[in-house]
């Protein structure tokens, strides 16, 4: 074990709090785990008597096991900040398999634990994490996970938690683990815990704001270190982890008549600094209060930074960060929303317009066949389409705009488009940025080509200075070269597309790109459930690409290596039983003059019967259909899909993007389902 040498640096932190006082959903494991359980099925966390911290290791476990812990029944009816100390140890050498630490948060009604955070980077000494949870009605609980990796000695350990009232960005630098705000170390001019009983700095600094004594803390950057004009200091605080929208208040003291600056920047995952406040007039020699509008609508830090620009450098002192959900002024601009500015086109454009010179984009509605496939969002529904015979002419032109987007924010749009018809690929569609200001428009995108038939799915990261509009043009060049183009389901969120903070795939969600996710079959062979990508092998049956991307993975049987009626089967991890009504959404594609049938089955712990939710039988479409099943379940579960390989090897049938959440169907943003064969809808169940 690595941790005692490292423990006595932190210790010193639970001086300040007792076990006794911690609040509901925080543990220093000093002599208990304050009700934090070890689940059963799993390793348990050792209590460490000489050291107060749990820990699973491989002295008494193997590479891959896990061990979980539980908290009691919690809730955050407002803003908290969680924050974890822990430590993660391997052997030398940078293992394949590290040990990793997750935290979810559990609640009532949800199948699933939600990931807030993993960790697995080894660390020699205790590391920090902070975490914001959103206010919120409902009962959860907190569950530590923690997987050991690959070598001899690979250890995880967890030395305090602890859950409290507000944001995690506030911080009166009182505790020894400052609110995890952390110094960007440089080895001549950095920030230092000011007050107490300690007294090593030559400048006469301050009483703290908080208690407005000698033995209060505060941070602070004296330019006595500075040996270079040139070098600042950085103190940065925790990334935050749920949006965000308001004020940041902070106290700050400035010697006077001193060469230095006092900026505030913020900085978001991908290392974009934006200045956000700067000092001007110092003010007086007492504590000034800074009121700065902050808005994180992604994951983002706030840094604190210090240059000094001459001799007399003096010092800067800050203290008693906090956050106020509230606007510094009464008047702020509307703040973004994903929802208006996104549209799926099944009732009608939402908030997107055409320009004055025509109907360039018609929003229609076709039966699926060989040339052209339905919808994206459903099969079944709405989309756009340019250049139908409505508009088809030499030199046309169709100009789809989006909403007007706040500028100095980073945007992901997301789309799905599909060309048939065209000779060339050059400019039959492009996407622009109309700066409204400036009258300007700048290409981000255009298609590059298209296979025929499949919906293909495009990410664009982009972020501009002014308030901008999305515009997607379709061009025509001449009479010989027109052809049709599609678009549905167009989104734009905050943040990255590509953003290394984003979580991986909540565990009721499968799109099969990485894997078969937490899928498992009965057997696998031939004749079982295969993951491919692109067309299937048999000509007249299959998808021509999955539905996620147009190009990824997606669940099929191929009917060749299969006899009439026979079956495979896809099974789901265990479910936890929960009260209220689920919805199971899925697409899947059942294409050929042969097809079988699609069951999705219900399968409760402990019964040897298996309840019947959904059934498809018979060719239903060329495109993708999506599913909807509404079911209860209070009891231990899995979910169970079913394919029977009909009369012919012309009997392929595909499954894609299956989403398990809490909540009837009908809060979905459901579309009533049909379908040209056989069907057998068990919607609502409850077993």
């Amino acid at each position: 074990m690595l941790f005692r040498g490292v423990l006595l640096a932190v210790q010193a932190a639970l001086q300040l709090v007792g076990a006794l006082d911690l609040p509901a959903g925080s543990c220093a494991f000093e002599e208990s785990t304050c009700g934090f359980d070890s689940v059963f099925e799993f390793l348990p966390w050792i209590l460490n008597e000489e050291g107060h911290y749990i820990y699973v290791d491989t002295s008494f476990a193997k590479q891959g096991e896990k061990a979980v812990l539980l908290s009691s029944d919690l809730r955050a009816e407002e803003w908290s900040c969680l924050r974890l100390v822990y430590q993660i140890t391997t052997s030398l050498g940078s293992p394949s398999e590290p040990s990793r630490l997750n935290l979810y948060v559990r609640f009532d009604d949800e199948s699933f634990d939600r990931l807030l955070w993993s960790a697995k980077e080894p660390s020699d000494s205790w590391l920090i994490a902070s975490l914001d949870l959103q206010n919120s009605s409902k009962k959860f609980k907190i569950l530590i996970e923690g997987v050991l990796g690959h070598g001899t000695t690979a250890s995880i350990a967890v030395f305090e938690i602890k859950m409290t009232t507000g944001y995690c960005l506030e911080c009166d630098f009182e505790e020894n683990h400052l609110c995890g705000f952390v110094n960007r170390w440089n080895p001549n001019v950095n920030w230092f815990v000011g007050g107490g009983s300690i007294r090593n700095s030559h400048s006469i600094l301050p009483q703290d704001h908080t208690f407005k004594s000698e033995l209060g803390h505060y941070m602070y950057v004296d330019s006595v270190y500075v040996k270079h004009y040139q070098e600042v200091a950085q103190l940065i605080s925790p990334m935050t982890t749920a949006p965000m929208s308001g004020c940041l208040l902070f106290y700050y003291q400035l010697q006077q008549g001193n060469d230095n600056v006092f900026s505030v920047y913020s900085r978001d995952a991908a290392g974009l600094y934006e200045e956000i406040w700067k000092t001007g007039n110092p003010g007086n020699a007492d504590w000034n209060l800074a009121e700065v509008e902050f808005s994180a609508p992604y994951p983002m830090e706030v840094i604190f930074e210090v240059a000094f620009n001459g001799p007399k450098g003096g010092y800067v002192a800050l203290d008693d960060i906090s956050f106020s959900p509230v606007p510094c002024q009464n008047q702020t601009e509307r703040p973004f929303s994903a929802v208006e500015a996104s549209c799926n086109f099944e009732e009608d454009l939402c908030n997107f317009y055409q320009d004055k010179e025509g109907p360039g984009w018609t929003r229609v509605k076709v039966k699926p066949n060989m040339y052209r496939a339905g919808d994206h969002t459903s099969g079944l529904g709405y989309f756009l389409m340019a250049n139908t015979k409505f508009t088809s002419q030499p030199g046309y032109i169709g100009r789809l705009y989006g909403p007007s987007l706040p500028g100095n924010l980073q945007y992901c749009l997301r789309f799905y488009y599909a060309i048939y018809g065209f000779l060339k690929m050059s400019d039959t569609l492009a996407v622009y940025i109309f700066e409204e200001n400036h009258m300007v428009q700048d290409k981000i995108w255009s298609v590059l080509e298209s296979p025929r038939g499949v919906w293909m799915q495009a990410e664009i990261t982009f972020k501009k200075p002014m308030p901008t509009k999305v515009v997607f043009m379709s061009l025509c060049k001449s009479f010989w070269d027109c052809g049709l183009v599609a678009l549905d389901d167009i989104t734009i969120e905050l943040g990255s597309c590509w953003s290394p903070e984003k979580l991986p795939t909540p565990p009721g969600e499968c799109t099969f790109e990485q894997d078969e996710c937490a899928f498992t079959q009965e057997r696998r062979n031939r004749s079982s459930w295969h993951r491919r990508r692109g067309e299937t092998p048999t000509s007249y049956t299959g998808p021509k690409g999955d539905h996620t991307t147009g190009v990824g993975y997606y669940m099929y049987i191929e009917a060749s290596h299969m006899v009439y009626g026979q079956k495979a089967r896809l099974l789901s991890r265990p479910l936890r039983g929960v009260t209220g009504k689920h919805c199971l959404t899925f697409f899947y594609h059942m294409y050929g003059a042969g097809t079988g049938l699609l069951n999705v089955y219900l399968k409760k712990e402990g019964d040897s019967e298996e309840a019947l939710l959904w059934r498809r039988r018979g060719e239903q479409s060329i495109s993708w259909l999506r599913a909807l099943i509404e079911y209860t379940c209070e009891r231990r579960h899995q979910i169970i899909f079913e394919a029977i390989r009909g009369v012919s090897i012309r009997s392929d049938i595909a499954i894609d993007d299956v989403k398990f959440q809490a909540g009837s169907c009908a809060e979905m943003e459901a579309i009533t389902q049909q379908s040209s064969g056989y069907s057998e809808d068990l919607n609502e169940i409850e077993y």
